[in-house]
């Protein structure tokens, strides 16, 4: 079931999203700056898109995994919409080292590759599944594994601040959406995220 709650306006200046929220929220972390535009997230769609739909997600996750397709054929077909993806591993360790190793990734130029090799997994990961699907893609967990290394400040860094906000929003579990001015808690359909990116829009 969807849960939705209109957040307050954010001026210009960048008051915080979640200022109606709990102390939690009043994070200076957590302003439209750092959950739309993060520079350590990847973003996918249209980079100048005019409305974000920003996704939190776990790879072990099987709603994440269900809709993925439909969240993306909905942003290819928008055409002005940035996706943002903040892994919030939520479902212990092997969620963890997925979301380390895909991000990994991104520091050598194959987040897509990576990504989508794991959304097609299919039920719990181990360590060892998430090692096979990734070189099934054709990616060497060598070469992650040294990005992830070389990167750790950096990805440790993004997996926190995703962390915070997922709380900051009162989140209980992926998937997870902010739209505009509303946050998504729970499954969307295709009908469902269009007529949000239809309301941020307006």
């Amino acid at each position: 079931m969807i849960t939705r709650r209109n957040l307050l306006a954010v001026t210009a200046g960048g008051a915080a999203l979640a200022a109606a929220m709990p102390l939690l929220a009043l994070s200076q972390e957590i302003t439209e700056k750092t959950v739309f535009f993060d520079p350590d997230a990847p973003v996918l769609g249209n980079p100048k898109g005019d409305v974000t739909v920003v996704e939190f997600f776990d790879y072990q996750c099987p709603y994440c995994k269900k809709i993925h397709p439909m969240v993306e054929k909905v942003v290819r077909e928008d055409g002005n919409v940035r996706l943002v993806l903040k892994d919030w591993p939520v479902f212990g360790g092997a969620s963890i080292f997925a979301a380390q190793a895909v991000l990994g990734a991104a520091q050598i130029g194959k987040y897509e590759p990576a990504m989508e090799a794991l959304m097609k997994t299919t039920g719990k990961l181990t360590e060892e599944d998430v090692e096979k699907a990734l070189a099934e893609a054709g990616l060497a967990m060598k070469e992650i594994a040294a990005a992830v290394n070389e990167h750790t400040a950096k990805i440790s860094g993004l997996l926190d601040r995703n962390y915070s906000q997922a709380l900051a929003f009162n989140f209980a579990g992926t998937p997870s959406f902010v739209i505009g001015r509303t946050t998504f808690a729970g499954v969307l359909d295709e009908k469902g995220l269009k007529e949000a990116i239809r309301e941020a829009r307006a």
